[in-house]
């Protein structure tokens, strides 16, 4: 659970232009630390380089390590564009924080301005016999690291943008969010219950923007609740769309321009959805990848069965999931209370979507009523209620989509499992 500038920091960490920038400056620091070095060795070194040999590398390292970056920078770009088309737009956010493609970009850049560097030192003899003997040195290292990172990045290219990879990132995405809700119900505060609110839940707070929660900082509202010595509830939760006339806080004590304000800062609101706290999400973004594997157009019913397996694998922890009480060894922060995620929002944003773009197509119905049947035998008190629940809308529409009854008795014996107590 990260407070909001620690969130930021994650973020900023994820851009491509910061990483390329400290590569950047590692480089020409690189380039330069010989002339330092050299000055305190006294003795010349028992052989030299002289400085054309050097600048005959760096000048092969300049202009290779620039067309390289082109090319690869072509290449991410093309990437883009392929997860956006196959998978959904949506998804591109995770491509782009591909660390192995920031790291090789990074490299190729750092490299190019590494000999940049060189060449301008050596040309105004910067460098004595001793520190060109280090640039020559240094420079043997900096071309086994390009070799092993070319290496790297010739495999990962056979990856990059392509389908499965795409999925795998959303995945991997939408794990990491729901365990957190599964260690941490309510984001480290009490819970929230709709059905018993508090006496101050008319005392709200609205906010100034319109947009996405992108992230809340508990901890920073659980600072102002021991600060005013008052206990705060959110009433959005991140994901949600929120406008001014849709309050997202409730406060226990006196309303001030100065709290609400303190309180408002606590929320981080975008134009985008983020994967981060929002285990939705990542459901929802590979319910889009099979819907449009499901359009007339691309025509892929492998793609969504493949998301309706990774939708088990993805729900089946929830298992582990507990309803906190208000002394929960689980509470961290005390003061603020937010709302659980149900089940009922993560079975709807991943298997609705494809129960109604795949009503037509028997072995879409057919997986998606085996799903459901193995997610309800493998925790009846947790999956019971929403696979039935959505084993028998996925039949209404599949029984006015399909035409065969041999198709739509079969799936009749699937969902009559499914149904029985």
């Amino acid at each position: 659970m990260f407070s909001k500038w620690q969130w930021l920091l994650t973020q900023l960490g994820r851009k491509l232009w910061l990483r390329s920038a400290l590569f950047a400056l590692l480089a020409v620091f690189t380039a330069l630390i010989a002339i330092p070095v050299e000055l305190f060795i006294k003795e010349p070194f028992p052989f030299s380089i002289g400085a054309e040999s050097v600048g005959q590398i760096l000048n092969i390292l300049a202009s290779s390590m620039l067309a390289v970056t082109t090319f690869s920078l072509s290449v991410m770009v093309s990437a883009y564009t392929a997860a956006s088309s196959s998978a959904t737009p949506r998804a591109t956010k995770l491509v782009r924080q591909d660390s192995t493609t920031q790291n090789v970009l990074a490299t190729f850049i750092g490299s190019f301005l590494f000999s940049l560097v060189g060449i301008i030192a050596l040309s105004t003899d910067l460098y004595g016999d001793n520190g060109r003997l280090i640039l020559f040195a240094v420079t043997v290292g900096v071309v086994v690291i390009i070799v092993v990172t070319m290496l790297r990045w010739i495999e990962h290219l056979s990856m990059l943008g392509r389908l499965g990879e795409t999925t795998n990132r959303v995945e991997e995405a939408a794990s990491r969010a729901i365990q957190q809700r599964i260690d941490y119900p309510c984001l480290g505060a009490r819970r929230l219950d709709w059905d018993n609110l508090p006496d101050y839940f008319d005392n709200q707070i609205y906010p100034e923007q319109t947009g996405y929660v992108q992230h809340i900082d508990i901890s920073k509202l659980n600072h102002y609740g021991e600060q005013y010595e008052a206990e705060i509830s959110v009433l959005t939760e991140p994901g949600q769309f929120i406008h001014p006339a849709e309050a997202i806080a409730s406060f226990e004590g006196e309303l001030s321009e100065e709290v609400e304000n303190a309180i408002r800062s606590a929320f981080t609101v975008g134009n985008e959805r983020s994967f981060d706290q929002d285990p939705r999400f990542g459901l929802s973004v590979l319910a889009e990848i099979a819907s449009r594997a499901l359009s007339p157009a691309v025509n892929d019913p492998g793609t969504a069965i493949d998301i309706i397996s990774r939708a088990v694998r993805l729900l089946l922890p929830w298992r582990e999931h507990v309803r906190i009480e208000d002394d929960d060894e689980k509470i961290v922060y005390p003061q603020v209370r937010i709302s659980e995620i149900q089940l009922d929002g993560l079975f709807e944003d991943v298997f609705l979507p494809i129960a109604r773009d795949g009503a037509g197509l028997i072995e879409i119905q057919v997986r998606l009523q085996k799903t459901l049947l193995a997610l309800k035998r493998l925790c009846p008190e947790c999956f019971a209620e929403q696979a039935q629940l959505h084993s028998e809308m996925a039949y209404q529409r599949a029984e006015h989509a399909l035409n065969l009854d041999a198709d739509k008795q079969r799936l009749k014996q699937l969902v009559d499992k499914i149904q029985e107590k």
